[in-house]
Order: structure tokens, then C-alpha cells, then sequence
């Protein structure tokens, strides 16, 4: 059953009604600004044989974000912090690929604010289970 509101749920909720909503934009602002606004370089963005694959990207981020809010309000605090401390993977993931092919400072910010959250469920911070 749904929980009281926490100020400590904030932060996941944000995260997921970004992923909801930015997970949309290489269909309202184009492929090549969503793969510019990953992080990845001009010279990936601007290859349309790329555009295909930030779409399929985001439609992924949209639903990872939808399933953060379907989690919170069916009151499965703890599920909430298990999804976000799986979010670490991607932060592993993202830092790589954008070390290797991304804009200067990109693989620093998606590694550090997904490694940020991962370790917000990994802690449980969602659920308030170690504090």
C-alpha cells in the first residue's frame, strides 16, 4: 500500500519524472541534440546511422523512469531502492562509453550523478531502511 510522502522520497521522484519526460527528447527536440545532450561527441550526433539507437535509448529511460513511479505509488519503497542501486551498472556503462566517445567532462557527470544514485538505493535511502 502507497506510504507517506517523505522528503527523502524527492530526489527518486525527480530523477524518474526526468527520465519520463528526457527520455522523450530525441522525439521532441531530434536525435542529434538528445545524443549531443547524452554526452557523446558531435561527430557521433551528427551520424544519422546513429539517431535510430537514442531513440531506442530514451524509450528505455522513459520506462525506467515510469517504473520508478509506478514503484512509489504502489508503496514498494524498498523494490524503489533496489531498482535505483541497479542504476550503478549504468553508471559503470555510461562512464566508459563516454570516456571513450563522449564530449570533454561527460563520462565524470554520468558516472557521478548515477553512481550518486545508486548509491542512494543501495544505502536505502528511499525507504529509510538504514537510517
Amino acid at each position: 500500500m502507497f506510504e507517506q510522502f517523505e522528503l527523502r522520497h524527492i530526489p527518486p521522484l525527480l530523477l524518474a519524472s526526468i527520465w519520463t519526460v528526457g527520455g522523450l527528447m530525441s522525439f521532441t527536440h531530434g536525435p542529434e541534440e538528445a545524443i549531443l545532450t547524452y554526452g557523446l561527441s558531435k561527430k557521433i550526433a551528427s551520424s544519422q546511422a546513429a539517431w535510430p539507437l537514442i531513440k531506442i535509448e530514451g524509450s528505455r529511460i522513459t520506462t525506467i523512469g515510469l517504473a520508478i513511479w509506478g514503484i512509489y505509488l504502489g508503496g514498494h519503497l524498498e523494490a524503489m531502492d533496489t531498482l535505483l542501486a541497479c542504476i550503478g551498472w549504468m553508471a559503470v556503462i555510461d562512464g566508459v562509453v563516454c570516456a571513450k566517445d563522449g564530449a570533454a567532462g561527460s563520462a565524470r557527470m554520468r558516472a557521478s550523478y548515477q553512481g550518486v544514485v545508486a548509491l542512494w538505493g543501495w544505502f536505502g535511502m528511499t525507504s529509510g531502511k538504514y537510517i
